[in-house]
C-alpha cells in the first residue's frame, strides 16, 4: 500500500506540474474563433496606431493595445488580386498563374498569362489551390466570407466553390457603394449604368441604397450573433473601403444619382470613409463581447496593399502598385487574448501569406501542399527573437513590371516600363523612405540581391498554366 501511495502522489506531483505548464502556456482544447479583416488601400500611415493625426480610428487602435501592431508587415503584391491569392493558397501567387495582376473590370486578365485565361473564361483561383478555407472545413469550423472576392467572377471560381458556408459582396475588383455595381467600359460617372455587382451564396442579391461598407458591417454582426459556442467559427471580412470611387457614408442623394466621379474625390472624402470603416470594426468587436465570445477569439487586421495618392504611406516613399515600402508595406494588427500579450510591437519582417501558415499551426491542420509563409502568430505567442527574411514581390500589367526582394536590411527593385529598365539598391535600416540608391555604391549585395530574385522567379513557375515567356 505504501508503494502505491508513493506512486499515486507521484502521479499527481507530474500531472500538477502537466496543468500548470498549460495554464502557463496559455494553451486551450477549444479551437479559436477567427475574425480576419482585410481592408482595401489602406495605406501603412492611415491609422492613429500608426502615427495618423488627422484621422480618428479608436476602434483599430484599441485592437492594437490589446494586441500586436507589426512595423515590418507586407503585403504579397502592391494590388489587391494577387495578395488574396497568396492569402487563400499560403503561398505566393506566382504560383497561380495569371493572378499576380488584379483582375480588370469585367473580370479581364490584364498581363499576357491572364488575357489567356480570361479569352477562355478560365481567370480566377481554382478551388484546388485553396488552402485556407479548405483547412477550415477539415477542422470543423462554419465558415463565412462578407466583402469583397475579386479572385474570379465565373461560377467555378466563387467562394462557395471554395467552400464558404455563408458568402455575400461583390465578386469584381470596386463597386460603386451605394449602387453596388460595377462601371461598364471607360470609368463612368454615373454607376447605375453598371453591372450590377452583389451576390448572396452565388445569387444577385440588390440592396440599393445600403452603403457598402455598413453592409459588410451589419452582416458581419449578424453573422456573428447566430454563432453558438460548441461550433468555432470563420468570419473572413474584406472590406471594399477606402478603395475608389470615394464615397463617403452620406454621399447618397435620391435627387442625384450621379455619384462622384472615379479617381475624383478628396482626403476629406478619404477620411469620413476610413472613420466609418473603424466605426464599423467596433460594432464587430462590440458583437464578439455580447458573445462573450471575446477570450476564445482571434481577430487578425491587415490591408491587402498601400494607399492610393489619397491615402498615407506614412514614412515610406510609393504608392498603390508600386513594389517601394509605400505600395507593400502595410498596417497589420493581432489581438489574441491570453495569448499576445497586450501593447506589443513587433519589428518581425513579415507578409500576408504567413496568416495562413499561421492558421494552419492554431488549429492544427495541415495543408497538402507546403506553404510559403511562417507561423507568424505562433512566433509572437512564444516571444521568439526576430529574424531577417527574403521576401519577394512581382506584378505584371500590361508590358510594365515591377520586382522586388528584401533579405535582411537591403532591398532591390527594378522597375520595368515601355522597355526602359530602372533599378535600385537601398538600404532599409538606415533608409526606410528609399531615397538613396545604392546600386553604384554596394554593386556586391546589389548583384547578389538580383541574382536571388532570379532564382525565385525560376522556382515559382505557375503550376497551372505558363507561357515560359519570362
Amino acid at each position: 500500500m505504501e508503494i502505491l501511495r508513493k506512486l499515486d502522489m507521484k502521479n499527481f506531483f507530474l500531472l500538477s506540474l502537466f496543468l500548470c505548464s498549460l495554464i502557463i502556456s496559455g494553451f486551450s482544447g477549444e479551437k479559436p474563433n477567427i475574425i480576419l479583416i482585410v481592408t482595401d488601400d489602406l495605406g501603412y500611415g492611415d491609422l492613429g496606431c500608426y502615427d495618423n493625426q488627422q484621422i480618428k480610428t479608436p476602434n483599430i487602435d484599441r485592437l492594437a493595445d490589446q494586441g500586436i501592431r507589426f512595423t515590418s508587415f507586407y503585403s504579397n503584391a502592391p494590388e489587391c488580386t494577387p495578395t488574396r491569392t497568396a492569402l487563400l493558397t499560403g503561398r505566393y501567387q506566382q504560383r497561380v498563374g495569371g493572378l499576380e495582376c488584379a483582375i480588370g473590370l469585367g473580370n479581364i486578365g490584364r498581363y499576357e498569362e491572364a488575357l489567356a485565361l480570361s479569352d477562355k473564361g478560365e481567370l480566377g483561383l481554382p478551388p484546388e489551390f485553396n488552402v485556407l478555407p479548405k483547412i477550415l472545413k477539415q477542422g470543423n469550423y462554419n465558415t463565412a466570407i462578407i466583402g469583397k472576392w475579386h479572385l474570379g467572377e465565373g461560377e467555378e471560381f466563387r467562394p462557395e466553390a471554395h467552400g464558404f458556408d455563408y458568402s455575400i459582396g461583390p465578386f469584381g475588383g470596386a463597386v460603386d457603394y451605394f449602387h453596388h455595381t460595377e462601371p461598364e467600359g471607360v470609368f463612368l460617372g454615373n454607376y447605375m449604368d453598371g453591372d450590377h455587382d452583389l451576390f448572396r451564396n452565388g445569387e444577385p442579391h440588390r440592396r440599393g441604397g445600403y452603403y457598402m461598407t455598413h453592409l459588410i458591417t451589419d452582416e458581419s454582426v449578424e453573422w456573428i450573433n447566430i454563432q453558438k459556442r460548441d461550433v468555432p467559427f470563420f468570419l473572413y471580412i474584406p472590406y471594399t473601403v477606402p478603395h475608389e470611387p470615394l464615397q463617403g457614408p452620406y454621399d447618397y442623394s435620391r435627387e442625384n444619382l450621379t455619384m462622384k466621379d472615379w479617381g475624383g474625390g478628396d482626403k476629406q472624402t478619404y477620411k469620413e470613409m476610413v472613420e466609418d470603416l473603424d466605426d464599423g470594426i467596433g460594432k464587430i468587436v462590440k458583437k464578439v463581447d455580447e458573445k462573450s465570445f471575446t477570450d476564445n477569439t482571434l481577430i487578425i487586421f491587415f490591408s491587402d496593399n498601400g494607399p492610393t495618392k489619397k491615402g498615407s504611406a506614412g514614412p515610406f516613399s510609393g504608392n498603390k502598385g508600386q513594389v517601394f515600402e509605400g505600395g507593400i508595406r502595410v498596417p497589420c494588427i493581432i489581438k489574441w487574448p491570453g495569448k499576445i500579450e497586450a501593447g506589443t510591437i513587433s519589428n518581425q519582417m513579415a507578409i500576408s501569406m504567413d496568416i495562413t501558415a499561421s492558421i494552419s499551426s492554431i488549429i492544427n491542420v495541415k495543408p497538402v501542399k507546403p506553404l510559403d509563409g511562417i507561423d507568424l502568430i505562433g512566433h509572437v505567442v512564444n516571444k521568439k527573437r526576430d529574424y531577417p527574411r527574403k521576401l519577394f514581390w512581382r506584378k505584371l500589367r500590361g508590358d510594365n513590371i515591377v520586382k522586388a526582394v528584401r533579405d535582411g536590411n537591403y532591398k532591390y527593385i527594378t522597375n520595368i516600363k515601355d522597355n526602359e529598365i530602372k533599378e535600385y539598391l537601398f538600404d532599409l535600416a538606415t533608409d526606410p523612405a528609399e531615397n538613396n540608391n545604392l546600386k553604384d555604391l554596394k554593386m556586391k549585395e546589389f548583384n547578389r540581391l538580383k541574382k536571388l530574385l532570379q532564382e525565385w522567379e525560376a522556382e515559382v513557375k505557375p503550376e497551372r498554366y505558363s507561357l515560359n515567356k519570362r
